[in-house]
């Protein structure tokens, strides 16, 4: 699906505010409401926009241990990937994994209530023995940054923000 200005300029609104009224995001993207709603929903339809989630802060509501691993599995076997893949995905405390490129082969993202439970996870996936060869370990002790959408206008050539 090609994506104009106005397709980009919606995507954007509702990146950044997922509860954003008909009217509000039409008058934020200069169209009427109708057009812009019907615009909306062919985003949706494409599967451009994946669903609308809270962004929560968990810190907030209990103490967390956010703890960032990369993991090298012993055998390169697209089976091998296929069932360490959908076992992770299973998992709730494991909040992202990427396979990468480079010399291991995924980095996850493990939230838990504290370093003990993140352990006892680790001990799990290998007792269940997945194939991990190895894995190293990241206490993340501060949040800088965290995700918060898809730079659209740097991706699209039209970025408008202050570089550093």
């Amino acid at each position: 699906m090609k994506l104009d200005a106005i397709d980009l300029r919606i995507l954007e609104a509702v990146q950044n505010d997922g509860r954003i009224t008909k009217l509000a995001l039409a008058e934020k993207v200069g169209l009427s409401p109708t057009p812009c709603w019907m615009r909306l929903r062919k985003l949706e339809k494409a599967g451009i926009v994946a669903g609308y989630h809270a962004r929560l802060a968990p810190r907030k509501v209990a103490p967390i241990a956010s703890v960032m691993v990369e993991i090298t599995l012993a055998n390169h076997r697209q089976s091998d990937f296929d069932r360490f893949e959908r076992v992770v995905a299973a998992i709730p405390e494991i909040t992202a994994c990427w396979s990468v490129g480079g010399g291991l082969d995924y980095i996850a993202k493990i939230v838990a209530s504290d370093i003990d439970a993140y352990q006892r996870l680790i001990d799990n996936l290998l007792n269940r023995e997945l194939g991990i060869e190895r894995y190293f370990t990241y206490i993340v002790t501060k949040t800088v940054k965290e995700e918060t959408g898809v730079p659209l206008a740097a991706l699209f050539g039209r970025d408008d923000s202050q570089q550093p």
